[in-house]
């Protein structure tokens, strides 16, 4: 009999319905039965693409004996850590904090008060490798509760306070300038694996947000160095295993330093920034691998992810049956040589073979090899390997497929958006910018409310009950901007607007201008979570700070302007010190030591070929955050077009920055250069 978690729309909850497990769903009613009872509440936190919850699943949750030992002494709560990003991270932090260590699947025991008191994360169901088995824990927490009820309180209430008590390095109110970023940089290259790309050792995750502050870094000053770890890091990558050199899009990281082994998750976020990453590459170098990588990703996401009602999904998992009913990671994505012959002939397998690194000895599980691309291409015949990558993928499409979780989630459909909006325009392909409209439009039509409150999901065209946390009003706001420069269509300025004023009401401290993570109206946690480091996307802070900065420049609102430039003291103080885990707040300092530039494109008619032109000129600017206005003369659309006539009747482009403007010019050529040095 289903439990109670079957009536929710989280794909991942959904996976937990049938388990013989009493869940719930996270409620004041849950920590009201607990109450009731005088039993503690067991807290599992994981999501629909993560491996080793499916494992934990598989080997307890769906024992029906240890799912009656819950049961009888514990109320259990399962939560999707993406639809309650609030709730994984206040209980998270806990976790490092008590263990050195965090991860998923969550394991937290609590209070009926919501204090956590025991944690872990994935328990086998038998004891190995120094760790307890799950029904050892279990038993060992529900001793303690019967037994020691006074020593897990004072346990409990002395990790709240010391949660309550941690406070941020904010540094002050100054975004930080030359120095810090020179520093930042310094940082980075002490880091960088000169050999195989990236920074740091394995696993290694995309560096999408650090990229971006170097070829931002890169435009803004001209350091050949800031360029090439972002080139040769993306080059790596793109040669990787942890990119599908069949279908394109990227895994969620390598398991080993050189990108072979992915774990082989595909997350929209990861996707839609390192799809804005190669665009962005390309448009400082013209390298066509970045153009390739781009558009496949690109394409890849409008494929796989996105939703009928045009949404995109969350995540593809990493596992997928293996052909004999057993879920097996990489199954989906791997081969072998005698595989390669089946499909495509011995000649045309040995060429395979070569051309993807695919071994007898495999670099996978039995064999098995995960595709790359060891060698340069241009030393194969381009017409064969695609005709050899087409039957393999037609094959590969034959293979039971990986379980998609087809949660829409705010801000990462945001970064979506942008990136779709800006490859579509820098490469020609309308269908690309109309898959971001209608993104765009889903989030507008049933994730905003009639005050511009976001919801953070949705599914199957049903808004979820959790509010927006800061990351889904920045990112969407980001998406959004992108969209209007792109489009010329103002209205997604104004919506940008819409939250974020939001930002600056609800989530932004107006003594010192921090940023907290959830809106002050929001449901009360043992603590407020707030944290402004980028982590697998770029934080909620350092989001608004970028959008903020963006809005700014557009509508030259100096609250918004101030705003952003306060949240950036974070950066000046984490920058120089921890710069891997700041690099969107570093890639917004870059705009804002840049300007950013404002340029407004006055165009003849929107659809002449001549003032189109000029607009593409203008996006494909390098200036660190430029913003781009498009429209008719005498158009209102955006802030940026007024008072901005034509010049000699022929589109003009207009460029500003710090007051200061340069003489409008009709010639794409003067407005390429001015937007690039």
């Amino acid at each position: 009999m289903p439990n109670r978690l079957a009536h929710e729309t989280s794909p991942y909850l959904l996976q937990h319905a049938d388990n013989p497990v009493d869940w719930w769903p996270w409620s004041a009613e849950a920590f009201a039965e607990a109450r009731r009872r005088g039993v503690p509440l067991y807290l599992s936190v994981g999501y629909s693409s993560c491996h080793w919850c499916h494992v934990m699943a598989r080997e307890s949750f769906e024992d029906e004996a240890v799912a009656a030992y819950m049961n009888d002494h514990f109320v259990n709560i399962k939560v999707d850590r993406e639809e309650r990003p609030d709730v994984d991270a206040v209980y998270m932090e806990a976790v490092q904090a008590a263990t050195g260590q965090g991860g998923w699947p969550m394991t937290v025991f609590l209070t009926p008060e919501g204090e956590p008191f025991y944690f872990g994360t994935y328990f086998p169901p038998a004891p190995r490798h120094g760790m307890p088995s799950f029904r050892q824990v279990l038993e060992g927490v529900r001793q303690a509760w019967s037994e020691r009820r006074d020593e897990v309180a004072e346990v409990a209430g002395k990790i709240v306070r010391d949660l309550a008590g941690r406070e941020i390095s904010y540094g002050d109110s100054r975004a930080p300038g030359e120095q810090e970023l020179s520093q930042a940089l310094l940082g980075l290259t002490r880091e960088y694996d000169a050999q195989r790309g990236g920074f740091g050792g394995a696993p290694k995750f995309p560096p999408s947000m650090v990229v971006e502050f170097l070829l931002r870094h890169h435009a803004r000053t001209g350091a050949e160095g800031a360029l090439q770890m972002a080139q040769d890091t993306c080059e790596r990558m793109a040669r990787g295993g942890i990119y599908d050199q069949l279908g394109g899009g990227f895994a969620r990281y390598s398991v080993d330093r050189d990108w072979i082994v992915p774990h082989f998750e595909k997350m929209l976020y990861d996707n839609a920034l390192l799809c804005r990453v190669y665009a962005h590459l390309w448009r400082a170098t013209g390298s066509e691998l970045a153009r390739r990588v781009a558009l496949e990703t690109a394409d890849f996401m409008v494929r796989e992810l996105r939703t009928a009602e045009g949404g995109f999904a969350s995540a593809l998992d990493a596992d997928s049956d293996d052909g004999s009913g057993k879920h097996v990671e990489g199954a989906y994505y791997v081969w072998t040589p005698a595989q390669l012959v089946e499909v495509l002939g011995a000649a045309d397998a040995e060429l395979a073979a070569r051309y993807f690194g695919v071994t007898e000895e495999g670099t996978f599980e039995e064999g098995a090899s995960v595709l790359q691309l060891p060698q340069q291409e241009e030393v194969f015949d381009a017409e064969r390997i695609a005709g050899i990558k087409e039957r393999l993928l037609t094959r590969r499409g034959e293979r039971p497929a990986p379980g998609r979780d087809d949660k829409v989630v705010a801000a990462w459909n945001g970064l979506a958006v942008a990136a779709l909006a800006e490859t579509g325009a820098y490469f020609d392909r309308p269908d690309l910018v109309e898959a971001a409209v209608g993104a765009a439009d889903l989030l507008v039509r049933l994730h905003l409310d009639e005050q511009a409150r976001l919801s953070r999901t949705s599914k199957d065209g049903q808004v979820g009950a959790n509010a927006g946390v800061l990351e889904d009003y920045a990112d969407v706001a980001e998406g959004f901007l992108a969209l209007g420069s792109v489009t010329g269509e103002g209205v997604w300025l104004e919506f940008a607007g819409f939250l974020l004023d939001h930002v600056l009401v609800r989530f932004a401290d107006p003594e010192s201008g921090a940023l907290f993570d959830t809106a002050v109206d929001a449901e009360q946690l043992i603590r407020r979570p707030q944290d402004p480091t980028d982590n697998a996307a770029p934080s909620g802070w350092t989001a608004a700070a970028g959008a903020l900065l963006s809005y700014a420049a557009h509508t030259g609102s100096e609250p918004h302007r101030t705003a952003a430039e306060r949240a950036l003291g974070v950066v000046k103080a984490l920058g120089p010190r921890v710069p891997r885990f700041i690099g969107w707040g570093l890639a917004a300092a870059e705009a804002l030591l840049d300007g950013p530039r404002e340029v407004a494109v006055v165009a003849t008619d929107v659809t002449d070929p001549a003032s189109k032109a000029l607009h593409r000129t203008a996006l494909l600017g390098t200036a660190p955050g430029a913003v781009v206005a498009f429209g008719a003369a005498g158009g209102d659309e955006f802030p940026l077009l007024a008072d901005r006539p034509l010049r000699d009747g022929e589109p003009t482009a207009y460029v500003c920055r710090n007051f200061t403007c340069d003489a409008p010019t009709t010639d794409p050529e003067r407005l390429r250069t001015a937007l690039n040095g």
